[in-house]
């Protein structure tokens, strides 16, 4: 019996982003039960809130989230997008899960964990991967507008913000909610279907 082929699943991500982590654990999930194939690439939540005006807490953290996006298009540019999934998770692991605070040590401990280079580290900063940042970002946020965040999916020419989750759909629960969106994203016409959050990101 032939293999079916995997759909390739885009995914745009910003590893500091509590909800497109948790979003990206559900579709590493559907991966499990739908045969779908992710495809990651990186956009930037600092280059995306360039210019506007940011309380004085977001703006630092804008400023602190250059690093670790600089740090994966690094590592994409060394060994390949092959390894943006792994990398990915290594740190969101960390800054996510573990709450590990940024710094130098936990971006080369998730390198090293990931099987790349500690030295990628120096990336992040320096404007040396930005071109390349820019366009990745570019090319996520062309095909949803730039009102919304991260992450960014496209699916055979639908491409749409979130789902914004919490917690992490496990299992069929996650398999069915692949379905949703991808129907309602498949929609001619479709654009929004939102609702106040009223709970904190849950990773577990």
């Amino acid at each position: 019996m032939a293999v079916a082929e995997r759909t390739p699943v885009d995914f745009w991500f910003d590893p500091r982003c509590p909800w497109a982590w948790i979003t990206s654990r559900w579709i590493l999930e559907v991966e499990k039960l739908r045969p779908i194939e992710v495809r990651w690439h990186v956009m930037s939540l600092s280059v995306l809130n360039e210019g506007r005006d940011l309380s004085e807490h977001y703006q630092k953290s804008m400023a602190e989230a250059w690093g670790p996006v600089r740090v994966c298009i690094a590592a994409q540019e060394k060994y390949g997008t092959q390894v943006l999934g792994s990398l990915y998770t290594e740190l969101g692991t960390r800054f996510h899960n573990e709450q590990v605070p940024l710094s130098r040590e936990a971006v080369e401990d998730a390198l090293e964990a990931a099987g790349l280079d500690r030295a990628l580290a120096d990336a992040a900063d320096t404007d040396q991967y930005d071109t390349a940042l820019r366009a990745s970002h570019k090319d996520g946020m062309d095909r949803v507008g730039y009102e919304v965040g991260t992450p960014v999916i496209s699916v055979e020419g639908a491409s749409f913000f979130g789902p914004v989750i919490s917690p992490i759909p496990r299992g069929e629960a996650a398999a069915k909610l692949w379905d949703g969106v991808r129907l309602v994203a498949g929609t001619d016409g479709f654009f929004e279907l939102k609702r106040s959050r009223t709970r904190k990101p849950i990773f577990d």
